[in-house]
């Protein structure tokens, strides 16, 4: 099993080994960590150094805190054009949600959108897939960038939107995942049902903490052995089959950074 969104540098550093080497252990084959601004990217480069058969990396900047200033975005893209050889993709990249009305006090909409077109061109350019934050309103938004920059793999991580643009995206062959909410969120239940099996990845967005069974659990990709029961039962596949097919998933989408 691979975890298909994590933001590995956000774990403790000095425990992290002991932990990589149980989930190892537990049956995790690898994890696609993700950025969330410049040094978070260079944070996720070293650990695809220390840990390279382990880690896919993925380099951006997080769309739900400011946009990054000029120097810094010419800095991300020189890094990634500088490391491509050790990046799987850009991410996490994609328009704010959450804080939208906060930041929309201090900076522009255009603003976060001109971000994330430099690095879907970027991702074009490079032939990288992208890790996308885009949920309810802001993913037919993405959505359509996605088409106008003719990117072809993309990855809407913990999707939330309407049927109809759940729809289009995986009609456009987009990879959709779930996280540990699908064992206990009728909502996520109900989107797994819209999303091809052959489009289907699997994520904990850990360390963030999740509700239901895993309440008072830390955010691990150990969750995923519990939400490939939950997936089979939901499925009707058997679970080898399903774990089987879900990792080829991740590996076609992320098949870069090898080192």
């Amino acid at each position: 099993m691979i975890d298909a969104h994590i933001h590995l540098d956000q774990y403790n550093h000095v425990l992290l080994k002991d932990m990589i080497d149980s989930w190892q252990n537990n049956g995790i084959e690898g994890v696609v960590a993700v950025a969330s601004n410049l040094q978070s990217s260079y944070e996720i480069l070293k650990l695809k150094q220390i840990f390279p058969n382990f880690v896919r990396a993925a380099i951006g900047h997080h769309p739900e805190g400011p946009p990054p200033s000029e120097k810094d975005l010419a800095e991300l893209i020189d890094l990634v054009k500088k490391e491509r050889r050790m990046l799987s993709g850009i991410g996490e990249i994609g328009l704010p949600t959450y804080r939208k009305k906060e930041l929309l006090e201090c900076y522009k909409e255009e603003d976060f959108v001109t971000v994330l077109e430099q690095l879907l061109s970027l991702a074009k350019h490079e032939s990288l897939p992208v890790a996308l934050h885009a949920v309810h309103e802001e993913a037919e938004k993405v959505l359509s960038l996605l088409k106008k920059w003719h990117i072809k793999k993309a990855h809407f991580h913990w999707l939330k939107a309407s049927h109809e643009v759940v729809s289009e995206i995986v009609a456009h062959g987009f990879y959709v995942s779930v996280t540990p909410e699908v064992c206990y969120r009728e909502r996520d239940q109900k989107l797994v049902g819209l999303i091809p099996v052959d489009q289907l990845l699997i994520e904990t967005d850990g360390p963030w903490k999740h509700n239901g069974p895993f309440a008072a659990r830390e955010t691990s990709p150990l969750l995923l052995k519990e939400m490939s029961e939950c997936l089979s039962n939901i499925l009707t596949i058997p679970i080898d089959q399903l774990n089987a097919k879900i990792t080829s998933n991740t590996n076609h989408l992320y098949n870069g950074g090898y080192l």
